[in-house]
Formats: structure tokens, sequence, C-alpha cells
């Protein structure tokens, strides 16, 4: 199969055309500008908020125009992930797709599919003058991955529609009606440092090769956090040896479940070998703790020039016990919805600078009480660690409908298309939804989308076949909305 063969070929199109266009979170400028120009060259109606929010009006096709009015939506901006050995310039480059057996893909970094696809799917609708519909509104909102900006920005007289279906979820053939709320909590560490110590052999410690993924989708698969591992090896030198620590990295993202992390520490000369081999062990049992879920999971010990300076060893004491004792992971199961987590965090990402060590974690929650514990839970033991704490207002979560009427004409659109019955669901992850209730409370809502999988990773792929399945689905879906009482 090659590009240029894959159904629907019009939802492909843009999905191309989307991909050219460079697209991170906070920087949506040009995609932004593609946007407008579309609606422009197409003759459709457009605004854009202060935000920079776009939505694009599409009258309805003719005899259709007492349906109740819906609104497609979507995000424009992408996480920006790569592997350490690919240049990429994501502020620049586009990125590069290809396809692999059943699966589009792009080479060494995110394929943006979350929510390229989403952006894709609303411009093929827009373009598409014998599609049956009712008055429609498009909208795209920026900032979703780091912040949900957009979402909170949106004024209340922005869009008018009836029913909102978004295109930003990632299992074809399930209809999501709730999502979790969350939060970020930012700890600070203050990182004295002091004239490194003579005679001691300095090295690079690196955790690398993991499989990562979408803090709220993925965090109940068991996949190693490489920030944990990597502090967990560094507390048994600790307990040890005389550990220096000078540098240490990791993660990037708050959404993302940390793949790589590194260290640069030092131990007396004498104690060399006894690291190397300490590291040897280390590895082997983490492999067996993750043979499922981490195949290709690795860890690297190299030399390292001798360091001029080496973090205070009581601040250093109180800044590996701390990310010791946080939680990472699922904290609780929901008891409505079976396989559903309820409370999670992630320990996202570790930076230094500026003389301090700057974490950064997520709390997620269905439940308001449940996630402000949570977040908590994650001071409590940053706290205790001498850090500065903050933790930010955060997001609503979407208190799921069953009896909601677009969900009930998805449900049967689908059985009516393919035969079988559609999983109905609650999604772990956050999705705008919860802040465009805040606005829009009488809105009825629900998500679907096709299958992506790797999301937030270079391993990012999406599912061909369920890309024109979902097209179909939502095409049908588009054609039996019920009119106006």
């Amino acid at each position: 199969m090659e590009k240029k063969d894959l159904k629907p070929a019009s939802v492909f199109h843009y999905f191309e055309e989307v991909c050219q266009v460079p697209r991170p979170s906070k920087k949506e400028e040009k995609i932004r500008t593609y946007l407008v120009n579309f609606a422009v060259s197409h003759g459709l109606e457009y605004q854009m908020d202060e935000a920079g929010n776009v939505l694009i009006r599409k009258a309805a096709f003719p005899g259709k125009e007492n349906l109740k009015k819906v609104v497609l939506q979507s995000h424009m901006d992408m996480v920006c992930e790569k592997n350490r050995d690919t240049v990429h310039d994501f502020e620049k480059d586009p990125i590069e797709t290809y396809v692999d057996g059943e699966w589009l893909k792009a080479k060494g970094t995110t394929l943006g599919a979350d929510n390229g696809i989403g952006v894709a799917t609303q411009l093929a609708v827009l373009a598409d003058k014998d599609m049956v519909h009712g008055p429609l509104e498009c909208l795209f909102t920026v900032d979703e991955e780091t912040g949900l900006t957009g979402a909170f920005a949106l004024k209340e007289e922005f869009m008018s529609g009836d029913i909102l279906i978004n295109l930003d979820s990632e299992d074809e053939g399930e209809l999501f009606i709730g999502c979790a709320g969350g939060a970020g909590t930012t700890a600070t560490f203050p990182c004295p440092m002091v004239k490194a110590p003579e005679g001691y052999f300095f090295f690079r410690v690196a955790v690398k090769g993991l499989t990562g993924g979408h803090s709220g989708d993925d965090i109940n698969k068991n996949r190693a956090n490489a920030n944990k591992l990597l502090n967990r090896y560094l507390m048994q030198l600790m307990d040890r040896y005389d550990l220096h620590l000078c540098e240490i990295d990791g993660g990037n993202l708050h959404n993302a479940i940390p793949r790589e992390a590194h260290a640069v520490c030092a131990v007396p000369m004498k104690d060399k070998e006894s690291v190397r081999v300490d590291l040897n062990v280390f590895l082997a049992e983490v492999e067996n703790e993750y043979a499922v879920t981490e195949p290709n999971l690795t860890m690297e010990l190299e030399s390292e020039t001798a360091c001029a300076e080496v973090m205070d060893k009581e601040a250093m004491k109180r800044f590996l016990h701390s990310i010791y004792a946080v939680h990472n992971g699922v904290y609780a199961m929901s008891q409505d919805i079976p396989g559903l987590v309820e409370t999670s965090s992630n320990l996202a990402s570790i930076k230094q600078r500026d003389g301090k060590i700057v974490v950064v974690t997520s709390q997620r929650s269905s439940i308001l009480s449940s996630r402000k514990d949570m977040s908590q839970m994650v001071r409590s033991a940053f706290i205790l660690g001498g850090a500065d704490v903050e933790t930010g207002d955060g997001y609503p979560g979407w208190k799921p409908n069953p009896s909601s009427e677009i969900l009930n004409v998805a449900v049967e659109s689908y059985k009516r298309l393919f035969g079988t019955e559609p999983k109905v669901k609650a999604i772990h992850a956050g999705l705008e939804c919860g802040l465009f209730l805040e606005k829009y409370p009488s809105l009825d809502m629900v998500s679907f989308g096709p299958t992506l999988r790797g999301v937030h990773s270079p391993d990012e792929r999406m599912l061909i076949p369920t890309v024109e399945k979902f097209w179909n689905h939502l095409l049908d879906v588009l054609a039996h909305i019920p009119e106006n009482a």
C-alpha cells in the first residue's frame, strides 16, 4: 500500500497537508494561517478569537436546514517528540510520514495524528459539497497538549451549536462520553553546588529505549518511567557508596510517560568497577520486571570528564528521597466503570537549571476530590524534600451522560453500518469537553476517532483501515442528526 492509495482519499489528502505545517503547542501561527486560507479559498465564513482558536462555518445541505447545529471539534497543536538520533526542527520541518503495513507512521518523530487526523477530517467535511448534513461549525482549538489554553479561553458566544462531536479519541469502535480532569504539580528543589572531590570516578548513566506513551491513556499499561528507574538506581548507589550528583535530566512533556533520563555522578575511584557491576545486576532485575511492556529497555554507563562542581550532599539526599517517595502510576480504579483508571499521577520531567532542579508532574482523576487528594500526596513528598511546590488550578472532567441524544444517534449509526455494538466508555485522558461544558452547559457531546497507538512518542502510529470506518461513521451520524424541536 502506498500513501497515494489510502482511503478515504480526501481525509488522507488533508492529513498529509496538515503534516507539512509545523504546529507545536503554543506555536500554532502557521496552522492557523493555513486554516484561514482554507476557509477563504472555499468561500466559508470564519472567525478567530483572542486565544487563536479558529471557527469555520458551513451551511446545511439543501433541505437539511432544520437539523440541530453540530460542532465538529479538534485541536491544532501536536506533541513534538523525536528519537535522540533524529534531526528534526518541529518549528520548521514537516512531519515525514510513511506506510508500514496497515499503519501510518512518521520517521523518527511523533506522527501528530493526535489530533491532526481530527483536523484533516474537519477539512474533508468542509470541502465536500455533496455531503448530507445540517448546519455545521468546525472548531479548531490551540494548545490542547500543554494546558488546554484554547478551551479555557473560549468565550460563551464564540460557537452556537447544539451538539459537539469531539474528534480526539484513539480507539475506533469506542464512543467516549466522559473524561478525567487533571492538574499539574511542579516542585522546585534547591541545587546548591560545591567543589567536586578529587580522586573520584565520574560517569554518565542513562536509561533508554522505554516505550513511553500518553500519561492518561497508557498509565495503566505497566510501562516503566525513566525518571523513576534512574532515581531507583541512584538511590542504590547512594546507599552503598559516597555518591555525588553533578547533573540530572529526564523526560520532557507533562502528559507523556518519560522514555529517557540520564545523570552524571561521581564515586570514589576504588568503586569504579562496582558501580558497573551494580548496573548490570540492576538492569537484569528491571528487565525481568518489565519483560512484557519494555522489550527495548536498556541502561548505559560510560566514563565522563571530571566535573568542577557537584550537588551539596544533603540537598542531593533530600532530592533523591523525594523522587523515590513520590507516587507515579495508577492510584485507584473506577468503582463505576470496569477497567477505567480513576486516579493517577505521572512523574513527567526533571530539569536542572539556574541552580535549581525543576520536577514536573501531572495528576488525573474522574473525581475532583480524588484529584486534589492525589495532588496533595505528591506535594507532601516534595515538601518533605525541601522543595517549593505549586499545583495549578487544573481542568475539569466530563461527567458521563448515558442518556445523551447524540450518543444514541452514534450507537445506532454504528450498529447499522457495521452490524455490531460500539463500546461506550469514559477515558482517563483529559479532553477539552469538560471545559466546553462550563461555557456551554446545554451541549450534548460525544467523542470518537480512528485507532492510534504510541501517541506522544515517536512510536505514534495510526491504523489505516480504521480511518475509513471512522469517516463513514461520522458521515452517517451527520446525516441522522435530529431536527430542532
